[in-house]
């Protein structure tokens, strides 16, 4: 070879090292962190978790490969919000995604700075949450679960399943804010349907246990389960406390019917947390979470089991059933 084509072998070389260099460099790793006011066993949790995944790969995240994400599990233990929120916000994520009133608030606290999507709050600008729901502001944005208004629905839909109600108990947990907006819209439709109401505060599952069996002890008695962390972590108890009491039931969530309860009216949850990962993509492309608008539920589901029903000696009237989107037989 001569010493001028020799040189230009080597020129070319040179020119070809760095773009291959580059191509070689691995995607940069982003962090995710999960505060969830599940337990970690928690079934319902489970596929949260996974909607929220599945829907980050479809849009271009996989964690191990380009984004890592780190877990914590509340279990409606307010310390343990606090305990966690510190510790998501030490590991400097780019984002996180909180579930639920106690968790979002825990994280604010923790943090005025990180990125928050949140996924199931009830009335997030009352809760101080964000400004305005088309102009969140600050460094909050998510998807609302319901506005109160719906809470006087499910008193309603108590006495058409079961007209000899006459008392219905509203199981709420006084340490969750949201609880007392649902209690508010709930009262206000009570005269007109002639149900006297009984609020049962309830942080835990031995007072539960003590209030419903207390409120049981006369007749004509219906339940009402507000939304809350304590509900949702203590439901498999509920379902059966109710059961054994014969306590016609409503529930805010689609999965206290499939896993035994007698009917439920509210927003798909899951659905959610598919939504959410779009909004946690955007922001790790760089969008701002004070200028996504929060999103509120399109649609409602109405589901009934009729074997609780049965079991409670309920004939479901046809025209509920119509309405129905899922009838459990």
């Amino acid at each position: 070879m001569h010493r001028r084509d020799f040189i230009k072998v080597i020129g070319c070389s040179a020119a070809v090292w760095p773009l291959a260099a580059h191509a070689q460099q691995p995607e940069r790793m982003r962090r995710i962190g999960l505060l969830l006011s599940e337990a970690a066993e928690d079934s319902e949790g489970q596929a949260r978790v996974a909607a929220f995944v599945q829907a980050l790969q479809r849009l271009g995240w996989t964690d191990g490969r380009n984004v890592q994400i780190d877990t914590r599990w509340g279990s409606a233990d307010s310390d343990r919000y606090r305990k966690y929120a510190a510790e998501l916000v030490a590991l400097a994520p780019d984002v996180i995604l909180a579930t639920t009133t106690p968790t979002v608030a825990a994280l604010q606290q923790a943090t005025r700075t990180v990125p928050i999507v949140f996924a199931a709050v009830i009335d997030p600008v009352g809760a101080g949450f964000v400004s305005n729901l088309a102009q969140p502001g600050g460094n909050t944005t998510g998807f609302a679960l319901y506005e109160y208004g719906i809470s006087g629905k499910w008193l309603a839909l108590l006495k058409e399943i079961a007209p000899n109600v006459t008392r219905a108990a509203i199981v709420r947990d006084p340490s969750n804010a949201s609880g007392i907006g649902q209690l508010g819209a709930i009262q206000a439709v009570a005269p007109s349907l002639g149900i006297e109401l009984t609020p049962l505060d309830v942080r835990d599952e031995s007072e539960l246990e003590r209030a419903v069996t207390l409120f049981a002890r006369k007749p004509n008695g219906g339940i009402i389960i507000t939304a809350s962390p304590t509900a949702r972590v203590n439901r498999q108890k509920v379902i059966a406390l109710v059961a054994q009491h014969r306590l016609p039931t409503v529930y805010p969530f689609r999965y206290f019917v499939t896993d035994g309860g007698l009917v439920c009216y509210g927003p798909n949850v899951i659905e959610q947390y598919r939504l959410a990962a779009d909004y946690v993509s955007r922001i790790l492309k760089g969008e701002k979470p004070a200028e996504m608008p929060v999103q509120a539920p399109t649609k409602y589901e109405l589901l009934i089991n009729l074997k609780t029903a049965k079991a409670l000696g309920l004939t479901v009237p046809p025209t509920l059933l119509a309405r129905a989107d899922e009838v459990i037989e």
